[in-house]
């Protein structure tokens, strides 16, 4: 199965998604996760953990077609604000397409052009991912997914909860299950149900 993960706006938690789905799926079938962003952020992510600290092998875009033929499953992890060209290569390329969001006005609104350009070329099987939401008592995940859906807009029922712990498991370059914090678990699982959601 190949998965995009595809943003255009910055700081929503694309290569945190691509990780963590690239982690999931490995615990299931080999895997490679595609560094397509110039930053190399997922590249990192794996230096900082050194060897063995991903589950799974991080792959240059370059390699793709070398790499692709030894894994079940590939994740990519697309550059920021893709040209429209790029994008409908990708959605067209892949198996899913997941577009990460925070719920904030100014990430919707770049959401919401994304599907603008993924309608014009009657593209299927994505959906945008509600990322960073703060926890109860805050209605602002439910908010922006009721706003989505009510622009027919595609959005995942799972919404990744804003947790220190995604960020210190960045830092650590490990996947989030493999650090200690009072919250791993949980942002573990929102990725869990996120991978169950896309791969039926």
């Amino acid at each position: 199965m190949i998965i995009t993960i595809a943003a255009f706006k910055g700081g929503v938690a694309k290569t945190t998604t691509a990780i963590h789905i690239a982690s999931v799926l490995a615990s299931r079938a080999p895997t490679v996760l595609i560094d397509g962003d110039p930053n190399r952020s997922a590249t990192g992510w794996a230096l900082r953990g050194g060897e063995g600290g991903l589950p799974f092998r991080v792959a240059d875009y370059r390699q793709l077609a070398r790499v692709a033929r030894d894994f079940e499953h590939i994740v990519i992890d697309t550059e920021a604000r893709p040209a429209t060209e790029d994008l409908k290569e990708l959605a067209e390329g892949g198996d899913f397409l997941v577009i990460p969001t925070t719920p904030d006005a100014l990430a919707l609104e770049a959401t919401e052009q994304t599907i603008e350009q993924l309608r014009a070329f009657n593209a299927q099987n994505y959906a945008t991912l509600l990322t960073v939401v703060p926890p109860p008592p805050s209605k602002v995940g439910l908010e922006a997914a009721t706003y989505l859906r009510e622009s027919e807009i595609p959005v995942l029922k799972t919404h990744v909860r804003r947790y220190m712990a995604l960020q210190n498991a960045a830092a650590a370059g490990l996947p989030v299950n493999k650090i200690k914090d009072p919250n791993a678990r949980r942002a573990w699982q929102d990725y869990v149900h996120v991978t169950e959601e896309i791969v039926r």
